[in-house]
């Protein structure tokens, strides 16, 4: 530790703990226990109550017409700025998404065309509730996410799990870092820093396959909006704990079994070595792991950096999120409301779920498979049921089902990581199946 001044471990210590409290810590308010990220979203939108369902339809509008933009002008048209040319170039699907999302909008903002569109249960509900949620917990937590992912809290942990990641899930340590990005900040990010370690040869096949669809797991901060969507806030702490249980028991078992099983133990190239996981002989696991940390604490020298990384973090979110729960959201929520779709591919599940003793298990059962769409879904829908048990496994199974097509599902399919549309369906379906028990028995012995 010579080679480090107190300075050095200052900047690791004050923001990671910083980072800790604002995202993890539990807080007693009156209206029960809950996160400082959460109270922060509570208060602007209170403050901003009137203008929000505006705000994000220019949010997703000026998303669509930026996208046209780049689409038209080509690529090398944001070449000079990389962050908005990665943001505003997709592909054609989600380019069609976000305009599509943006008619949605300005259709349900104005009450133009049918009811069905603009409706308090279908847009109306997505405008004018659930987007207010997203625009408030995303500009927190945007804004501090890079006090949890720059200062080298990810590198302590990673080192530290190397011991645990190969007996229980036969992966390399450095992936509970990949683990860890998800967790705090979003599964996108888990995904794309797994395809990114693929690509580069410290993935095997299988290792990749496993770590984009079962460590990639919802962010504190997805599952807090979740959480809000169905009027449970309140009990975060028990709920996180379930979902973190749940997906533990599903991270054990979904390696070992097809498809993932099945995945073969191959490099991208035949050049690629994997990674060397050995602790130097003059170190241990923690002073090792705290010296890894410390030389990335190190790397953050500007304020600036950290606010313009944090914006950044904020503008991914809106706009690439927003758009997507608006288009699929609203596509999903009319044939909810009009259709017995989902109440046909729910009703395989009402018996086990009557069995589970699940309190209005018809209505739930509509939930259950609606997430592989995506995640917000199962909330939405299931906010209006009025036990709060339901609700709370609602939720809770929407979070640890993790592969839903319009984000972390999407990614992985345009990533580099094997995984195939087939794979995704099978992953979610089990996944589904594995955790449903396990969140019924402990929402059984919290309520």
């Amino acid at each position: 530790m010579k080679n480090y001044n107190r300075i050095d471990h200052l900047k690791f210590i004050i923001p990671s703990l910083m980072g800790i409290f604002v995202f993890m810590v539990p807080i007693n308010t009156a209206e029960g226990v809950t996160i400082p990220i959460a109270i922060l979203a509570n208060w602007i939108q209170e403050l901003l109550a009137d203008q929000l369902s505006a705000i994000m339809m220019v949010i997703i509008v000026i998303t669509a017409i930026m996208t046209l933009f780049a689409k038209i002008a080509g690529k090398k048209a944001l070449a000079r700025t990389p962050f908005f040319q990665t943001l505003f170039y997709t592909s054609n699907f989600w380019t069609i998404t976000r305009v599509v999302a943006a008619i949605f909008a300005v259709m349900v903002y104005f009450q133009l065309g049918p009811e069905a569109v603009y409706g308090e249960n279908t847009g109306g509900m997505l405008l004018d509730s659930l987007l207010h949620v997203l625009f408030a917990v995303f500009l927190f937590a945007g804004l501090f996410l890079p006090l949890l992912m720059n200062f080298g809290l990810l590198e302590l942990f990673g080192t530290l799990m190397t011991k645990i990641m190969r007996p229980l899930f036969r992966l390399p340590g450095r992936s509970s870092v990949d683990a860890l990005a998800s967790w705090v900040g979003d599964g996108t990010i888990g995904v794309l820093l797994t395809s990114k370690q693929y690509e580069e040869g410290y993935y095997t096949k299988r290792e990749a396959a496993v770590i984009g669809t079962t460590f990639s797991v919802v962010s504190i901060t997805f599952s807090l909006v979740v959480l809000t969507e169905v009027g449970l806030e309140h009990m975060f702490v028990p709920f996180y704990l379930t979902v973190a249980f749940a997906g533990f028991i599903a991270a054990l078992i979904m390696p070992r079994i097809p498809p993932l099983s099945r995945k073969t133990d191959t490099y991208v190239t035949d050049s690629s070595t994997g990674i060397d996981e050995t602790i130097p002989a003059d170190d241990n696991v923690f002073t090792f792991g705290y010296k890894k940390a410390l030389n990335r604490a190190k790397k953050e020298t500007s304020v600036y950096q950290f606010f313009k990384e944090g914006a950044q973090n904020i503008l991914d979110m809106w706009m690439g999120v927003a758009p997507v729960v608006m288009a699929f959201g609203l596509v999903a929520l009319i044939i909810a409301e009009y259709t017995p779709v989902f109440q046909w591919l729910g009703a395989p599940f009402i018996p086990l779920l009557e069995l589970m003793q699940v309190p209005f298990a018809a209505e739930a059962s509509e939930t259950i498979l609606i997430g592989f769409a995506d995640m917000f879904l199962p909330a939405i829908i299931g906010s209006t049921i009025e036990a709060e048990i339901t609700r709370f496994i609602i939720a809770a199974l929407s979070v640890t089902q993790l592969i839903y097509m319009s984000e972390v599902g999407g990614l992985l399919l345009g990533s580099k990581v094997p995984v195939s549309f087939k794979d995704l369906l099978i992953i979610f379906l089990l996944r589904t199946i594995i955790t449903l028990p396990i969140i019924t028995l402990i929402a059984h012995l919290i309520f």
